[in-house]
């Protein structure tokens, strides 16, 4: 019933193993080392303040029954307090250096505390084997000059010919800005407290003509670049300049019990986009930005074709995801492919769409995008529940006039390739645009969707919206389910309240089942 999820030399986290959506069933209770810590609500809670090298026993207690287990947090080797380096801590005066000094200071097996206090940054990177520490009150403030950021060069030529990639941008090679956590072939560390990283994007022009390139592209808020076994617990990370965390070619992460923000109206201010990435963890983190929530991707055609590295092994569980304009998406830059992703025990709320992909001709025969399974989902005020969409409008207008012919155009190395989806057990309340619309090619559908007990309740006072992003841009109003060019669509149990028309539309479907458990 309980289980523990992180463990760092002074802070834990631990999950509720049932079947509820981010919250608990009921509240309960707390107990570490027989005294009352406090009362929770959620399936995800951690504890911090904690011994290195010290056995502790955890103890929750309520309606929900009662469980010890027991854990020993990590040893430690050093602690390097960057108040020892002289940071401030002040807000006014710059300390990154002295901070930075004492992540290249830190010997393998320490940690770097950064205690209560402002800390004024640009950029910091990251190196292996150490943890690093934000204490309650810390707060790491971005630098609000873009001119005193360093830049990761796109493409490096490297002596025996082949290509050095520092930074991308949106799946393809592009000078980008050091972000305020930058981790360049890392591994092995730990980031975690009840600090906060403020890139304090809205106080910079980090926002102001966001698609213009001024000498480099937009920092992340983390950025890790061919990184391993990464962990982030606790921390907040708020008002980034573009996407909140970037994982690329990572493996190994895991993101727990944070919260990722920025405003809803700040541009393509993502939450957590996984590019090319495997074994990732996203557990019982909110996230409200003013993009997507999670954004799920591998590249560009060139990315794609040359590495053939998907995104796959992804778990994001007991998550609320709010304001976006999608809960999850795959895509649109998904060259690489995504395989074996499992969204579950999550609430997505106020957002555009809850799953979303995006795909289009020319992605690349890479491109492929199987084994995708939603499970135990709650969704409150999503304008549109689930989109699949391989018409997805993308690219310049003469690419768009000769890839987007409705008629079936030959299958070949740029045809991107969508095979299995299972959606199960879920609770949709006060949609608006539509329960469902999947759109595949007619050279190449969607394998297969399967919706197994899933109850899709419209809006009373709906207003309509382009459901999915293609050069006819349609708009839809309370629709029910819209399955175009998919091969298999298995129905058991799915239910569309208070529809316009059809609850179920077929369009160039082979094989459709409709089930009702008697």
């Amino acid at each position: 019933m309980l289980k523990q999820i992180f463990i760092s030399s002074s802070s834990a986290s631990f999950e509720l193993e049932n079947t509820d959506c981010y919250y608990a069933p009921e509240p309960y209770q707390i107990y570490l080392n027989g005294e009352f810590v406090r009362e929770e609500g959620h399936n995800v809670f951690s504890l911090y303040g904690l011994l290195p090298d010290t056995d502790y026993a955890v103890k929750i207690q309520g309606r929900i029954g009662e469980e010890i287990i027991t854990f020993h947090t990590e040893a430690i080797y050093a602690v390097l307090n960057v108040r020892q380096f002289y940071a401030f801590g002040d807000g006014m005066h710059n300390d990154t250096q002295a901070i930075q000094a004492a992540i290249l200071s830190c010997p393998k097996g320490g940690k770097v505390l950064i205690p209560k206090g402002i800390y004024l940054v640009t950029a910091l990177f990251l190196k292996s084997d150490i943890q690093i520490e934000l204490e309650k009150g810390a707060t790491l403030l971005g630098e609000v000059d873009r001119h005193q950021f360093p830049v990761l060069p796109g493409r490096i030529q490297m002596e025996n010919g082949e290509e050095l990639y520092l930074g991308t941008w949106e799946g393809e090679p592009d000078d980008l800005f050091a972000s305020m956590i930058t981790g360049i072939y890392v591994e092995n560390v730990k980031i975690y407290g009840e600090g906060v990283l403020d890139e304090n994007a809205q106080n910079s022009d980090w926002w102001v003509d966001h698609k213009v390139k001024r000498v480099a592209r937009r920092p992340k808020g983390i950025f890790l670049n061919h990184c391993n076994h990464i962990e982030f617990q606790g921390i907040t990370v708020k008002n980034t300049p573009s996407w909140n965390q970037h994982p690329f070619f990572s493996n190994s992460l895991s993101y727990i019990d944070m919260f990722l923000t920025s405003p809803k109206d700040s541009p393509t201010t993502d939450g957590c986009d996984p590019e090319s990435c495997k074994n990732v963890k996203i557990i019982g983190c909110r996230i409200s930005v003013g993009d997507d929530c999670i954004a799920i991707k591998s590249g560009k055609m060139e990315f794609g074709r040359k590495f053939h590295t998907p995104s796959e092994q992804i778990i994001i569980r007991n998550c609320l995801m709010e304001f976006g304009h999608g809960g999850v998406t795959l895509g649109s830059e998904m060259s690489g492919g995504v395989k074996e992703l499992s969204v579950s025990q999550c609430i997505f709320r106020d957002t555009d769409r809850g799953l979303r992909i995006k795909t289009r001709r020319g992605r690349g025969d890479t491109a492929i995008i199987d084994g995708i399974v939603f499970e135990n989902i709650k969704m409150q005020r999503v304008l549109a529940p689930l989109t699949i969409n391989m018409f997805y409008k993308a690219g310049s207008e003469a690419f768009i006039a000769e890839h987007f012919d409705r008629k079936p155009q030959p299958v070949d190395d740029t045809t991107p390739y969508l095979g299995h989806f299972t959606f199960r057990n879920l609770s949709v309340k006060e949609a608006q645009w539509g329960a469902g619309y999947f759109l595949g090619l007619p050279e190449q559908p969607i394998e297969e969707i399967c919706i197994e007990n899933v109850s899709f309740e419209m809006a009373e006072e709906a207003k309509e919206g382009i459901i999915i992003m293609t050069p006819e841009n349609p708009k839809a109003c309370k629709k029910g389910l819209y399955f175009e060019n998919v091969n298999c669509v298995h129905l058991c149990n799915v239910s569309v309240l208070h529809a316009d028309g059809e609850e179920v539309i077929y369009k160039n479907v082979r094989e459709k089942r409709e089930e009702k458990d008697v």
